[in-house]
């Protein structure tokens, strides 16, 4: 049996089905951008090119499954700015967040673009976001991607997510947080195996101060979607529990239109409130993407 993230067998269910799922290379999915064409159009012209798009989802009909197509970045469709390859559990975090037209959002941590498009895409290019990423390198592939979909309500800025400034509040915030990635691991080769690093045993430390500056960035109405692509409890769970026991927030249902697992109220010796079980688990054998997780918070009443 693989042994990769054998510490999480008694917190993923199916464990062995689990294990198996992460010898399958991944799909392909693809989103369509409804800020330049509409998805009946899309699907007729890769059909012609003998490519089948499949629905993935009934809430959602942008998310699309490509059973023949390996890439996209050849297509005209691709260059065009009407597809985006994205994978499905990515996509899922904006339609959780769900911001509406007009609003005013940050999205923390921004690069590559995608969610931060798909946001755009969302609010029918209307309100303001604000795209924030510290890396410069990561600003310029950022810049394409947005370019490229057609974003015209979006500007990018460059602070560290746990200093955003505290000048202006928003309705909505995503803060897709740096993580130890443990959801994009997927062995295709015999060779390949997952590889734990020091530096990510300092990630939750940072993840905390994010997410508790992205709370205080909120109005007083306003809601924020934490997530990650990791199992890590330490990463998921106990960051939001962190930011429960300082600050007076709330774990809001999430509706996504596709099955998950409820979060954890328990990993090894830390219990968590029973409101953690509002939070929301991807597995690859369930849903077959990347692994991830996510909370959708408001403010206490």
């Amino acid at each position: 049996m693989n042994p990769i993230f054998e510490r999480y067998r008694d917190i993923i269910p199916d464990f062995s089905l689990f294990q198996e799922s992460l010898h399958n290379p991944f799909p392909t999915h693809l989103r369509v951008n409804r800020i330049k064409t509409e998805p009946v159009l899309v699907v007729e012209s890769l059909k012609a090119k003998g490519i089948h798009l499949k629905g993935v989802t009934e809430k959602n009909n942008t998310l699309y499954f490509a059973s023949s197509l390996n890439t996209c970045g050849n297509l005209l469709e691709y260059f065009l700015g009407h597809i985006h390859p994205q994978a499905l559990t990515s996509c899922l975090a904006s339609i959780a967040l769900g911001p509406e037209p007009g609003s005013y959002v940050l999205d923390m941590c921004a690069s590559p673009g995608g969610k931060t498009a798909h946001l755009a895409e969302l609010m029918h290019n209307k309100g303001f976001i604000v795209a924030n990423e510290l890396n410069s390198q990561r600003q310029i592939p950022l810049g394409h991607t947005l370019e490229r979909l057609g974003v015209m309500n979006a500007v990018i800025t460059g602070y560290q997510a746990q200093e955003f400034p505290m000048k202006h509040r928003f309705d909505y915030i995503l803060a897709d947080v740096p993580c130890s990635g443990e959801g994009r691991f997927r062995q295709t080769k015999e060779d390949l195996t997952y590889r734990e690093t020091a530096a990510k045993t300092k990630l939750p430390d940072l993840q905390k101060k994010i997410i508790l500056r992205g709370f205080d960035l909120l109005k007083e109405s306003g809601e924020m979607l934490y997530s990650t692509c990791t199992y890590n409890p330490e990463e998921n769970e106990s960051v939001v529990s962190y930011l429960l026991d300082n600050r007076d927030a709330k774990l809001l249902p999430i509706q996504v239109g596709l099955d998950y697992d409820p979060g954890l109220i328990q990993w090894g010796n830390q219990n968590y409130e029973k409101q953690l079980e509002s939070t929301a688990r991807f597995y690859p054998h369930r849903i077959d993407s990347v692994g991830f997780f996510m909370a959708r918070i408001g403010r206490g009443k």
